[in-house]
């Protein structure tokens, strides 16, 4: 029964994370979902800075302190090992939850394309940066990412080590695809509004901490294996650098 629920916890745990980024799309596109990241009524514009950097800044709290293994192997004291990655994922997607629902809209607009081509241009790349995102997490096993894998072979009482080292699709030409994807999702808008504004510049920030710190783990955990695709690939955009 307790493998049971560990597995059920870890596939809760994947809805979970799998509803918000779902919903982050129709946040931040203004498509559909209430709220998002333009709607709702605006109030006092230091207030709004306030509470949203204050929103972005658990967001990047949680990711940050969660990464880290030396909470890792506090958590491991309280929840199996191979429910770690869930309950990263399922922290993150309540987390971000809790953005969603608590974020102050700040409408005055930064820019906004008027030509329908200019438009249409920037809706497609902003779906093509959702395309990078499932395309790259997949490829590496998306799995793996979300906890399921580890969760089923609690299930099944199994070790589990995880994929090994890997360059497959899009990471033959970005060492960071997935990276790549959301800086996308991030600015490809026809409408950028100040609120719009503050989140992108604060998550791109974030994502390269992220990315840095990220690199010296890849380091640490493959050497030179690591260190010869870091010199050979780009980081972020093919065939740049």
């Amino acid at each position: 029964m307790k493998r049971i629920l560990g597995f059920a916890y870890s596939v809760f745990s994947f809805l979970v994370g799998a509803g918000a980024n779902l919903y982050l799309l129709g946040f931040l596109g203004n498509l559909v979902v209430p709220p998002s990241i333009d709607s709702g009524t605006p109030g006092a514009i230091f207030t709004g800075v306030l509470v949203n950097l204050g929103l972005l800044g658990l967001f990047g709290l949680q990711h940050s302190v969660m990464a880290r293994e030396s909470v890792k192997k506090k958590l491991r004291q309280w929840i199996p090992d191979l429910l770690i990655r869930s309950t990263y994922v399922l922290t993150s997607g309540l987390v971000l939850a809790l953005l969603f629902w608590q974020w102050r809209p700040m409408p005055l607009v930064f820019w906004s394309v008027e030509s329908e081509i200019g438009r249409i241009l920037l809706w497609g790349l902003f779906g093509a940066g959702w395309v990078v995102l499932g395309v790259a997490s997949d490829t590496i096993d998306g799995l793996h990412l979300n906890g399921l894998r580890q969760g089923w072979a609690y299930l099944k009482n199994k070790a589990y080590s995880g994929p090994d080292f890997q360059t497959p699709g899009l990471y033959q030409y970005t060492r960071h695809p997935i990276m790549l994807g959301f800086l996308i999702v991030f600015w490809a808008t026809p409408h950028m509004t100040i609120g719009h504004l503050l989140f992108a510049v604060v998550m791109t920030i974030y994502l390269f901490v992220g990315i840095y710190f990220e690199e010296r783990a890849l380091v640490r955990a493959f050497g030179d294996r690591y260190r010869e695709y870091r010199r050979d690939t780009p980081m972020l955009i093919p065939g740049l650098g």
